[in-house]
């Protein structure tokens, strides 16, 4: 508003008006981010990534030695270590599945903490806290994986 100018409250009203919203905009990110998951795979940066992956989101997207959840070993879960994550997210397929907790010894011994749920919450929680910028890493399996 300038002053010394006059303001017609009628036409010029919404100068005086309270903001009810705010516009959000997300955090500037070099970070790779899940923009979608589906039974044919998990779209990351744009593109799409089919089959069991390892996703850090300072590395990007790998794929992960275990096919399914009956091919998971301890090697699987010691070779996450090498990314040097605070937490790995282990997504299990479409439902909720524990892992031994002999596969995660590496991964504990190392200080990593390791969740385990299915893939889809997987996939939303990385996003959230790979946006924190946490180091975080998912290890994931496909939801139509046996």
């Amino acid at each position: 508003m300038a002053l010394g100018k006059t303001y017609n409250l009628t036409t010029e009203l919404a100068i005086f008006k309270k903001q009810d919203r705010m516009k959000l905009h997300p955090d500037a990110s070099n970070a790779y981010s899940i923009q979608s998951y589906s039974d044919e795979g998990v779209v990351v940066n744009g593109k799409l990534q089919t089959g069991p992956m390892v996703l850090c989101a300072i590395k990007g997207p790998q794929a992960w030695s275990s096919a399914c959840f009956d091919d998971l070993t301890q090697a699987s879960f010691d070779a996450l270590v090498a990314f040097k994550p605070e937490l790995v997210i282990f997504g299990s397929g479409q439902r909720l599945r524990f892992p031994p907790p002999r596969l995660l010894q590496g991964l504990i011994q190392h200080g990593i903490g390791v969740e385990t749920m299915d893939s889809g919450a997987a996939c939303r929680t990385f996003n959230v806290l790979a946006g924190e910028g946490r180091q975080v890493v998912l290890a994931y399996l496909p939801p139509n994986s046996a």
